[in-house]
């Protein structure tokens, strides 16, 4: 089973693993690991926290038991969290697909990986969020930025982004792809 929740990328892989210590080694509810992930890791809601916990579960990085979520003794080195992204995350083998055809004339943009992957996303997300479309461009964009975090692909700059200030972030095949 692939997850859907894909929250923004941190800065770099010590970043992330904070992340993953903030989960209990000893099993709690979900209820008290997202309190503890908010708090430690200064997220706004619970519902962001909830995204993480899934987020690190399809990664390999935590654990649902009966009693509740642990955190795993996997660490989240890049090979680690390129396979769990592959394995566990919606639309990552499609999105390093259209990667693998990417070039820096014709990079992948966000706009472009949602145009590929729109009919994957799942009927009962469309049917529930009216502005579904919008909620999985910003997907799309995450999940460009982990997967450049672990170097499946290389971020290029294509010209002004789309408030028409700076650079937009397009990308193409990374060194580990």
């Amino acid at each position: 089973m692939r997850l859907k929740p894909v929250p923004e990328p941190p800065d770099s892989l010590d970043v992330f693993r904070e992340y993953q210590r903030a989960v209990p080694l000893v099993p709690g509810s979900t209820d008290d690991c997202c309190v503890r992930l908010r708090d430690r890791r200064g997220l706004p809601d619970r519902r962001t926290a909830s995204d993480w916990l899934a987020f690190l579960r399809a990664l390999g990085l935590v654990d649902e038991t009966p009693q509740g979520f642990v955190r795993t003794d996997a660490d989240p080195a890049p090979e680690r969290v390129r396979e769990g992204l592959r394995e566990g995350v919606l639309l990552v083998p499609e999105t390093l697909s259209a990667l693998r055809a990417a070039s820096p004339a014709d990079p992948l943009t966000p706009d472009s990986l949602f145009a590929a992957t729109r009919e994957s996303v799942p009927r009962h997300d469309r049917a529930r969020d009216p502005e579904w479309e919008a909620t999985w461009r910003e997907r799309a964009d995450r999940l460009l930025g982990w997967l450049a975090l672990v170097d499946l692909a290389e971020p290029v700059a294509v010209g002004e982004g789309p408030d028409g200030a700076g650079d937009a972030t397009a990308y193409v095949a990374g060194d580990a792809l």
